[in-house]
């Protein structure tokens, strides 16, 4: 048996990290924590020859010490008086903050590629929205709305068997691998749906969608998350939502193209979504890995490779690499979970996953409440009861994918300047009293011709505000939400209850529909609107702007802790502010950074 070490450095280190560890599993503190805080220079720099050396980069130690250097002095104030770092390091470290979006045509063919794949989920469930009025008639079905719900929401019910397939497909093939197998379940089973003769055949082609979509929709956001810079990641993951926003409305256009073809025109519009997925297929290949996954492997020289393609400097992907290098060494040792039972088992019974597990399931919840996904599947059905005609119901969805996506990219600037969870409490409410104010315009007299243009013009706002708020929030959060040792499977539980949730209610709506008419269903979403802002409000944590790694520390505060601050705190501050304008009104940061030069306490 090996001996224990007795070197006092070899104590403190391991010191170091044991009270690391416990600060990710219970930061009662609110702190966050440089993993080079208090390191002296001497010793940083044999900390980076230590690691170039094991890595095989004797040529390299000069450019990762600067980089190291950079991460331990992340305040601009510090950089000046680092005299190691060159005047091309201080130029484009400062140009990260000037003009942020500047960054390598790698990084933004690699999103805008993956994410195109995304488009196909909005396309179908546009398609299903037009072919919703043609299909069951000629199934012979018209009259089985808990059918016609199964075939509409088989995608997200099957996809509850296939999202836990994201985590052994990401381990075998990585994340471009996924997100090419993915795109095959995105191809031939679409186009199939168009060939069908009878219902059960059209079921089984989209379950087979299913296969597909449940992987796709959480490994897309988790590889734009991780090749993304922390300052702006939230905008570059919100690139998911703004594609499936834009499927959604090339979906009612070909609904529209294709509806005066008479009894073929559904096979159109639910054939034509396989279209995204084949550029997907052929060019994913030319992006670059997930350096973080390929650091998940060991394969450091491949991750620094790609950090390079997908940054400006040499120097800034080293500084990226070095840091989560040290921060992942801590995580490794917080969350030692391998096999896939012990890490399912680990998201509920270590605090930290158990907190990141709860807020991203509550988001997806959430956007399931909100009610869009009943919109997107059934709002020919919604328009035609309010008295359309077919050309104008479709047309009258026509301008609700529109909106959908045009809103979208407010979200590409808001989800990194005013925050995840301030846009969830500034959205929910007002789409609360917008499908509220929409439901009662269906009391309006039949006759009256401002009925029809008061219910779209409230179904409208609604859309508006989901396209900021709600809209891309699942995908960034769950994304960026959990450490890299967890990050596929608690992405693949999270999709998991949005699958069971969204096919819940896409299976119920027809019958709810029926039962309480429109008035009741949009005001029992009106409720769940504000469930919704309730539980976001004393659950859900800020996560602008933080590195992946640095979150560790964010979900690591009990929830107890972060409720009574925003309570007690946060509200009252409000209050004084926006409600009776006390412009003295000051708020006391939950969050603080520890151990950087020149960094001050952080509000929430």
């Amino acid at each position: 048996m090996a001996s224990k070490s007795t070197d006092p450095e070899d104590f403190k280190a391991a010191a170091h990290i044991e009270h690391r560890t416990e600060q990710i599993s219970y930061n009662v503190n609110a702190r966050i924590v440089n993993p080079l805080a208090g390191i002296s220079k001497p010793e940083l720099q044999v900390r980076v020859n230590d690691f170039c050396n094991e890595n095989n980069w004797p040529d390299k130690r000069d450019v990762f010490y600067r980089g190291a250097l950079a991460a331990q002095n992340p305040s601009p104030d510090a950089w000046g008086e680092i005299e190691e770092l060159t005047e091309d390091d201080k130029y484009w470290l400062k140009r990260e903050i000037t003009h942020k979006w500047h960054l390598p045509r790698h990084l933004y063919y690699a999103i805008a590629l993956c994410s195109l794949g995304s488009a196909i989920q909005g396309w179908d469930n546009t398609g299903a929205n037009g072919a919703n009025l043609s299909f069951p008639q000629e199934f012979g079905i018209a009259d089985q709305s808990w059918l016609i719900g199964v075939i509409n929401s088989a995608p997200t019910l099957f996809g509850l068997t296939s999202a836990w397939a994201a985590d052994p497909i990401n381990n075998w093939i990585g994340r471009r691998g996924a997100i090419f197998v993915t795109g095959l379940f995105c191809i031939f089973p679409v186009l199939g749906q168009a060939f069908t003769h009878n219902w059960w055949e059209l079921l089984i082609c989209r379950m087979f969608m299913g296969l597909g979509m449940g992987i796709k929709v959480s490994v897309i956001p988790i590889y734009t998350a991780e090749v993304s810079p922390a300052s702006i990641r939230g905008g570059m993951v919100t690139s998911f939502q703004l594609w499936v926003a834009f499927g959604i409305l090339v979906g009612l256009s070909v609904n529209l193209i294709f509806y005066q073809i008479g009894p073929l025109a559904w096979r159109f519009q639910l054939g034509s979504a396989f279209v995204p997925a084949i550029p997907v297929v052929f060019f994913v290949w030319w992006c670059p890995e997930s350096p973080r996954w390929l650091m998940k492997k060991d394969r450091y020289q491949d991750a620094f490779v790609s950090f390079c393609r997908l940054r400006n400097s040499e120097m800034l992907a080293a500084r990226e690499l070095f840091y989560a290098h040290c921060q992942y060494l801590e995580e490794r040792e917080a969350f030692s979970g391998t096999s896939l039972r012990r890490r399912i088992w680990e998201l509920v019974s270590v605090p930290r996953l158990r907190r990141a597990t709860v807020a991203s399931a509550w988001i997806v919840i959430s956007q399931q409440f909100s009610g869009i996904s009943i919109i997107a599947f059934y709002s020919s059905t919604i328009f035609s009861a309010a008295g359309y005609d077919t050309r104008s119901t479709l047309l009258a969805s026509f301008g609700y994918g529109l909106i959908v996506f045009i809103f979208a990219f407010p979200a590409l600037y808001t989800m990194d300047t005013f925050g995840r969870r301030n846009l969830l409490l500034l959205t929910f409410p007002n789409m609360a009293w917008c499908l509220l104010a929409a439901g009662l315009a269906f009391l309006m007299p039949v006759d009256n011709p401002a009925r029809i243009p008061v219910i779209a013009l409230f179904i409208y706002i609604f859309s508006a505000l989901y396209g900021p708020g709600i809209g891309p929030m699942p995908s960034i959060y769950f994304s960026e939400s959990f450490p890299l040792s967890h990050r596929e499977i608690g992405g693949a539980v999270t999709i998991c209850i949005n699958n069971a949730v969204g096919s819940a209610l896409g299976l119920t709506f027809p019958s709810l529909l029926d039962k309480i008419g429109p008035t009741g269903a949009f005001g029992f979403y009106a409720g769940l609107n504000i469930l919704a802002f309730i539980v976001i409000f004393f659950l859900i944590p800020e996560t602008k702007q933080r590195t992946l790694e640095e979150l560790d520390y964010i979900f690591g505060v009990p929830t107890r802790r972060h409720a009574a601050y925003q309570l007690r705190h946060w509200l009252p501050w409000f209050m004084k502010r926006y409600v009776f304008f006390q412009k003295n009104a000051k708020l006391e940061p939950l969050y603080h950074l520890e151990g950087v030069v020149g960094a001050s306490a952080e509000a929430n």
